[in-house]
């Protein structure tokens, strides 16, 4: 297999839960060659206990081959299932593994997995040694400033620096990404998590200054390419997340970077050559309407758009009311094709001025 993630590549789209499935994964592709793609966190016990279920393993795992770079985000702190899922982790060619200590949702609380493994640095170590014993994928590690419960406090920079230089030092982990803000467990859900806890981006810097060996990934909060460009001034690499499902047209302003093409797509174009995936997804059993919302983000502020996701929506659930060999494929085809009319013909990002321009 081809090693692409030791390519020097800086900029990664963030594993999230129920949008960075292979279908979305698909789409950035077709507008990015250059960026990592992660998969959602899949949980050790998803795969341990579906590890005798060919089926039920490919429904987990299956991707598109274009999707190199691929990193998967495993889930848990079992020492002994994960060791038992790496194997068919690798079975599938994936690039890497990364391991979830940053999701601050109560319920991989409760399954010990994700944020609140910050508060047991060791653990998380002997995790990344265990894995390193096993397969030569690179491990890294996804996780928060710190996290905040009502049991635990762990908000200080020296706890920060703690946790990295345990993992690193005793569990071998070499590769860093730190979401610049801190994790509150039972003062935020999910959700807040993500937006209310200030970004403390200087201490991501911080630790780079204090661990210059170390490959050091800064997320959160991060929406242009120049703020890619500055962060890169003091970090390794740059892990977008929200800003690349809201906004995801601004995902070709990196290619148009690093390297230096000057052809984007129009939305229009990427929208037409997703369709036939989406096509031989319904041929595949899969109905098109988990599939297109994915789209949605490409015509982020752009004339009609709410109109345009309204009409797609109640199509496709329409469509959905009939068995999925029932749908004709070139009826699908043609409801796709026409919703783009309702939509301006050439539209582009003026990321100078960040601004929306639309040619009528």
């Amino acid at each position: 297999m081809m090693n692409y993630y030791n390519q020097d590549r800086k900029v990664s789209i963030a594993p999230m839960m129920d949008w960075t499935d292979k279908h979305f994964r698909f789409l950035i592709r077709l507008i990015s060659k250059y960026v990592i793609l992660y998969t959602e966190m899949i949980s050790e016990h998803a795969i341990y206990y579906n590890r005798n279920s060919l089926k039920k393993l490919k429904s987990l795992l299956d991707y598109n081959p274009c999707e190199h770079p691929i990193i998967f985000q495993i889930g848990g702190s079992n020492i002994p299932i994960i060791k038992e899922c790496i194997p068919i982790i690798e079975e599938w060619n994936y690039d890497g593994i990364n391991i979830n200590c940053g999701c601050p949702s109560e319920r991989v609380q409760d399954g010990k997995f994700g944020a609140i493994l910050m508060a047991e640095p060791k653990l998380v170590a002997n995790i990344t040694k265990e894995i390193k014993k096993i397969t030569n994928l690179p491990v890294s590690i996804k996780h928060r400033l710190g996290i905040k419960s009502n049991q635990i406090d762990k908000t200080n920079y020296n706890d920060l620096k703690e946790f990295i230089e345990v993992c690193y030092k005793e569990g071998g982990c070499e590769h860093f990404i730190i979401h610049a803000r801190h994790a509150y467990l039972q003062k935020y859900n999910p959700k807040q998590n993500r937006i209310i806890p200030p970004l403390i981006y200087e201490w991501v810097y911080k630790i780079k200054d204090e661990f210059p060996n170390l490959k050091i990934e800064i997320n959160g909060g991060i929406k242009t390419i120049e703020e890619i460009k500055k962060h890169l001034e003091y970090v390794d690499g740059v892990m977008i997340g929200r800003a690349s499902y809201e906004n995801t047209y601004f995902i070709c302003s990196i290619d148009e970077f690093f390297l230096n093409q000057n052809s984007r797509l129009t939305r229009k174009e990427i929208f037409k050559k997703f369709i036939p995936y989406v096509i031989e997804q319904l041929q595949e059993g899969i109905y098109p309407h988990s599939i297109i919302p994915h789209t949605f983000g490409l015509f982020n502020g752009i004339k009609n758009s709410k109109k345009w996701k309204q009409y797609l929506t109640e199509h496709l659930l329409k469509l959905k009311q009939n068995s999925i060999e029932n749908i004709n494929p070139v009826d699908l085809y043609n409801l796709l094709i026409k919703s783009l009319d309702m939509l301006p013909d050439e539209t582009y990002f003026n990321y100078e001025e960040n601004r929306i321009t639309t040619f009528l």
